[in-house]
């Protein structure tokens, strides 16, 4: 149970075993590199990677949180599929939602993917809305095709 998870702060020995979470559970895109977006985010002032660890020290559960100062955003929110359902999710979200508020952070944010329209209904549990924003984009360096 989630309940048996103690949270903290991602170290670099951790990059491997976050990554392959990720992966796991179909976080990771061709145009982005995790390793790059992990090294990017861990303990900075404004970013953290959080951990959800068990008894026996395996990861089970991440979610990358940063802020630009106004609204947080989070990413990167992984639970190992074995733990899916039991409330780890919930965790992971609530200890990021914690960090950006000892930040004075008062929103939170974040971005689905249209081919990862399953997670929705678990965002709307736990008291996200969508909202009416038109997201634009645009490419500076163009991705690979790989």
């Amino acid at each position: 149970m989630s309940a048996d998870i103690v949270i903290r702060a991602a170290t670099a020995e951790d990059e491997n075993l976050v990554i392959g979470l990720w992966r796991v559970c179909g976080l990771t895109a061709s145009y982005n590199d995790p390793a790059q977006d992990y090294r990017l985010a861990l303990g900075k002032g404004n970013s953290e990677i959080l951990l959800g660890v068990d008894a026996s020290n395996h990861i089970v559960g991440s979610i990358m949180v940063g802020h630009d100062g106004h609204r947080g955003w989070i990413y990167y929110v992984a639970v190992d599929p074995a733990q899916q359902g039991l409330g780890t999710g919930r965790r992971m979200v609530s200890a990021a939602e914690h960090w950006l508020e000892e930040r004075n952070i008062v929103k939170v944010m974040l971005l689905v993917r249209e081919t990862n329209t399953k997670v929705v209904e678990f965002y709307n549990r736990i008291g996200f809305e969508a909202i009416p924003r038109v997201v634009m984009q645009k490419w500076l360096i163009e991705p690979s095709q790989s």
